[in-house]
């Protein structure tokens, strides 16, 4: 082993990669706890006329993107490539247009540079990201991972043990959000508007339905009932729109009590959310629970899990808001320990969009 090899290993520095859906993200983390730096150039701009994400658009934007983020992130953090350990990119799961471009990149760098490349799941780094701000590792755990397109519970043994025990079966949580947004007449994406709306109403003036799992007559429940949230966003729906799903939307401005329909609906979200996840922790008998995802810088789901968690004799963590959302700090933290353990990909690794 040279020994700009062997120095390089032992600062354990990995810049990490993460391209998988609209933010384009690159960041230095050293021995996965200190984050040196971390650089996210988000894409809502640009497709919030479209009140979702455009794949192509998404796709595009990262080829723009990827190596100036990059380049930002190693100036920053003040760091060469021959400093680094290890690459870590995110390979799963995302677009597949967009995954590929930091794969890509990620590749590119190790090939010229002979470092080694550390696959990353995505949803696995949302969950690390809860605990790589912490004194103390909190596993084993039960994780909530909550966003524009995941909303499931893990059973996390260790950061590279993480088993998924529930899911939606339908609609995300922020993806319910975006679209009662919309039917609200606010801006993408919908979570921040919705909860800037809500500070102004009352969370209990309408009753809007906690989706309840059926089971086959006689059959015992699920031991890990899943989330859904698309017959919320129907009774959203409805109750703007009559009993006429298809009558035209009220003009935004015309909407009574806009404000207590935005705070009821988020209520309905986290009281959705906060019930089957201590209640994972109770059945699983763990006393820490995390929460990650971009849903997860909502505040009400911060004070709402965080006291309910406390009566129950459980502790919630919450990542800074900054690593809530999707970013690469995670994926370089999450990355050093699959390093660490071996976990390394050739230049064959591809990516996986589930």
């Amino acid at each position: 082993m040279s020994a700009r090899t062997s120095n390089a290993l032992d600062a354990g520095l990995v810049l990490g990669i993460e391209s998988s859906c609209d933010e384009t993200a690159a960041a230095v983390v050293r021995r996965g706890r200190e984050i040196l730096s971390s650089v996210v150039e988000s894409q809502a701009p640009l497709h919030a006329e479209f009140g979702g994400v455009v794949p192509e658009i998404a796709g595009r934007s990262h080829l723009r993107a990827i190596l100036p983020v990059i380049d930002a992130a190693l100036s920053q953090a003040q760091v060469g490539l021959d400093q680094l350990s290890a690459i870590a990119v995110t390979t799963q799961p995302g677009l597949i247009g967009s995954l590929l471009v930091g794969l890509s990149a990620a590749k590119g760098l190790s090939f010229a540079r002979g470092l080694p490349l550390v696959p990353v799941d995505h949803i696995e780094a949302h969950v690390y990201a809860a605990a790589m701000e912490l004194e103390r590792e909190p596993f084993p755990c039960v994780a909530l991972v909550v966003s524009g397109g995941h909303t499931a519970l893990y059973h996390a043994r260790s950061p590279l043990a993480i088993e998924r025990i529930c899911a939606t079966l339908d609609d995300a949580a922020g993806e319910a959000f975006d679209k009662v947004a919309y039917l609200l007449g606010l801006g993408y994406p919908g979570g921040p508007q919705i909860a800037r709306l809500a500070e102004h109403g009352d969370p209990r003036r309408f009753e809007f339905p906690r989706y309840r799992p059926r089971t086959t007559r006689g059959a015992p429940p699920p031991r890990f009932p899943p989330f859904s949230f698309s017959g919320l966003k129907t009774a959203v729906l409805y109750h703007l729109r009559g009993q006429n799903a298809a009558a035209p939307l009220p003009p935004p401005e015309q909407i009574p009590e806009r404000e207590h329909v935005a705070a009821s609906f988020e209520q309905a979200v986290v009281d959705a959310l906060v019930a089957p996840t201590l209640a994972a922790a109770r059945e699983l008998q763990v006393s820490t629970v995390l929460v990650g995802g971009g849903v997860a810088c909502n505040r009400r789901l911060r004070t709402c899990l965080t006291a309910a968690a406390q009566t129950a004799g459980i502790r919630a963590h919450f990542p800074s808001p900054a690593y809530c959302t999707d970013n690469a700090a995670m994926i370089a933290a999450l990355g050093w320990r699959r390093f660490e353990a071996g976990l390394v990909a050739g230049l064959d690794a591809d990516a996986r969009p589930n």
